[in-house]
């Protein structure tokens, strides 16, 4: 009986992809060295931003899975409060919907930036070596150590033993790439920029920044209707949620669209030009779009009569709300999130440099220690929404210190 309950752990935790509405992680991209004779005044500057906004993106990531843990829908690796039609599951469903629209995008724009600068730097050979060092060492480790503790808390909170979790992970070859599914994807986007690069890019020792103007409104509503379709488009064959060797595909249009975005970013100096006046309207968009998803969710079901409501694929009017909401809502939320730390948080500070330099860590961490907080905290009765208040900046402590004696240990500094 405990081999089966330790069975029906490890294949719940397999599944830990298979939900629309599953985070991202933070990938510690390396600052590039421009090149001054290619670049103008305007273009040195310093985007101490970045830095900071990936490390609150990461303590987001945190915050959104202990909100699946207190009754959002996704899966996770443990769930205090399953899903249900009470007003805090929604609300937190809700918290987690919008916040899959755009930050796992954000996570690759910000990646596709940095790669350019990266490669010129580098060349091909070390690039990639870097790349599978930095990325592929982390998703081993979680794959192989990590995940197989995250599951063997949960069993041995729930009497079924610690060990056993373990053993029938790796007895059955179960590989858990969990939130270190980011770094696989990018292995892949990274070899395939070297690809295109080598094929019909520039020379990387004739590469050069060309500032260009920031692309305008309606080319964005134009790249938002086609992300929607393709998204749409993909979802008739693999739908939202369902993995393929370990990666939603479902989502994969946006991501691409938006690596690639980071990339032109970097050679045209987008993100300096970002400005109020050119985000409103897509802040006004994000506005008008958000409640719509809320909205064809209380439609659908009203109308289902009990029935099961797909918006992971299909030629469903859900299905297709689902596809198209996705990007209107994201452009608005990652402009405005770009353009706030950057106005806001561009100067130096010694505590972020400490968040900033533990962040990467954290993320590949993050599952062990916010379930370990979470199992202690389970014997506190609370409304969910209070245990969600309380144990998700708990967790975001708990995980920045475990870091700190990690990041500095001579082979585990080296990687992240």
């Amino acid at each position: 009986m405990k081999n089966e309950h330790v069975r029906e752990s490890g294949e719940h935790a397999v599944s830990l992809l298979e939900s629309p509405l599953h985070a991202i992680i933070e990938l510690k991209a390396e600052r590039s060295l421009y090149n001054p004779r290619s670049m103008n005044n305007r273009m040195v500057q310093r985007e101490l931003y970045i830095d900071r906004l990936r490390t609150a993106l990461t303590a987001l990531v945190v915050v959104f899975h202990t909100a699946i843990t207190y009754g959002a829908s996704g899966a996770w690796f443990y769930h205090e409060v399953e899903p249900s039609l009470k007003p805090s599951s929604l609300l937190l469903t809700l918290f987690c919907a919008t916040n899959q629209a755009y930050f796992m995008g954000l996570f690759f724009l910000l990646a596709g930036y940095f790669t350019p600068g990266s490669l010129e730097r580098k060349g091909y050979a070390r690039f990639l070596l870097d790349r599978c060092l930095r990325l592929g060492l982390p998703l081993l480790a979680f794959g192989l150590l990590l995940a197989p503790l995250t599951v063997a808390e949960t069993t041995a909170a729930a009497g079924r033993g610690f060990w056993s979790a373990f053993a029938y992970l790796w007895r059955n070859k179960q590989f858990i790439n969990g939130p270190l599914w980011f770094t696989q994807a990018l292995i892949i986007f990274s070899g395939g920029y070297c690809l295109w690069r080598a094929l019909l890019g520039a020379p990387l020792e004739r590469s050069e920044r060309q500032p260009a103007s920031l692309p305008g409104y309606w080319r964005w509503l134009g790249s938002a209707i086609g992300v929607g379709a393709a998204a749409l488009a993909i979802r008739q064959f693999i739908p939202a949620g369902k993995s393929i060797i370990g990666l939603q595909v479902g989502y994969f249009a946006s991501y691409i669209f938006l690596f690639a975005v980071g990339v032109a970013a970097w050679r045209r100096d987008w993100l300096s030009q970002l400005s109020w006046k050119n985000t409103w309207p897509w802040l006004v968009t994000f506005v008008a779009a958000w409640p719509c998803l809320a909205i064809g969710v209380k439609l659908a079901y009203a109308h289902a009569g009990g029935r099961k409501v797909d918006f992971s694929g299909g030629h469903s009017w859900p299905a297709i709300l689902y596809a198209f909401w996705e990007p209107y809502v994201a452009w608005g939320l990652i402009a405005l999130w770009l353009l706030l730390f950057r106005k806001g948080v561009n100067r130096p500070s010694p505590l972020w440099s400490w968040l900033n330099r533990r962040a990467y860590t954290v993320y590949i961490i993050h599952p062990v220690v916010l379930v370990g907080v979470a199992l202690l905290m389970r014997g506190w009765t609370a409304p969910p929404l209070a245990k969600w208040l309380f144990v998700g900046p708990l967790a975001c402590l708990a995980c920045w210190l475990v870091a700190d004696p990690l990041v500095r240990l001579p082979g585990v500094r080296r990687v992240v």
